[in-house]
């Protein structure tokens, strides 16, 4: 069971996936105006909400904005899922991101870019936890995300479904936009401290880097996701090509 004290991840998954939502507590002081509308999306989606008492909810969730919901997890699809789905796929896969926050912000951009899944290995990842789910601010509802128990055994059954791997290297010689996001595509983002590991590194079809000013050796990962994705956003629109 995974709790929500934000009013906009709550109103998200309120939206896109009310039957995850089991319970809301809300207070009974006044809060903010967009209690209100939580409190109507709970009415309309049959969710059932208690009011209590402030000071309850300071002691379930401190830092709240006047909510707790407890929801179900986020089910995870598998790759054939996200593969079936997609026309011209637009990957995520992710090896070994093991901060929420990264993850969280990751999500939220892979959300705004229009990806068609993302993938995260078995072992040594962040799950889809309260973390996560606020984080992203209610986007990770329009993720699908896949569990896979072997990364690299997953990126070459996507390369072997007409999918090019793009790898963010920071000692690759090329630069991030020098390659064809038009094509089928996935992009590979390596863990905070290690980057992508040799194997990973290795299955890439293509490493490509983003050039920092001297000083500073690389960006956060979840910076670096966004540089790559909306690169692929802005190829793809600049051919007429939706994501």
């Amino acid at each position: 069971m995974a709790r929500i004290n934000r009013l906009n991840p709550l109103l998200e998954v309120l939206r896109t996936a009310p039957e995850r939502v089991n319970k809301i507590f809300i207070q009974k002081e006044r809060g903010p105006h967009r209690i209100g509308v939580i409190v109507g999306e709970a009415r309309a989606h049959g969710v059932p909400f208690l009011f209590v008492p402030r000071q309850k909810l300071d002691l379930l969730a401190p830092g709240h904005q006047g909510v707790l919901a407890e929801i179900s997890a986020k089910p995870f699809v598998s790759l054939e899922d996200i593969l079936a789905g997609a026309a011209r796929p637009f990957l995520v896969l992710l090896d070994e991101v093991e901060d929420p926050q990264n993850l969280g912000a990751i999500l939220r951009s892979a959300a705004g870019a229009g990806v068609d899944g993302v993938l995260l290995p078995e072992r040594r990842s962040a799950g889809l936890t309260d973390a996560v789910e606020t984080v992203s601010a209610g986007a990770l509802e329009r993720v699908k995300v896949a569990r896979v128990p072997n990364l690299v055994r997953a990126m070459e059954e996507t390369k072997e479904r007409g999918v090019w791997l793009v790898g963010a290297d920071g000692a690759a010689p090329g630069f991030w936009h020098e390659f064809d996001y038009t094509l089928p595509v996935g992009v590979v983002l390596g863990s905070e401290g290690r980057g992508l590991r040799p194997l990973v590194r290795k299955t890439c079809d293509k490493l490509l880097a983003i050039p920092l000013a001297g000083g500073v050796d690389s960006l956060n990962v979840a910076a670096a996701a966004s540089v790559f994705l909306f690169e692929v956003v802005r190829q793809r629109r600049a051919a007429g090509k939706a994501t």
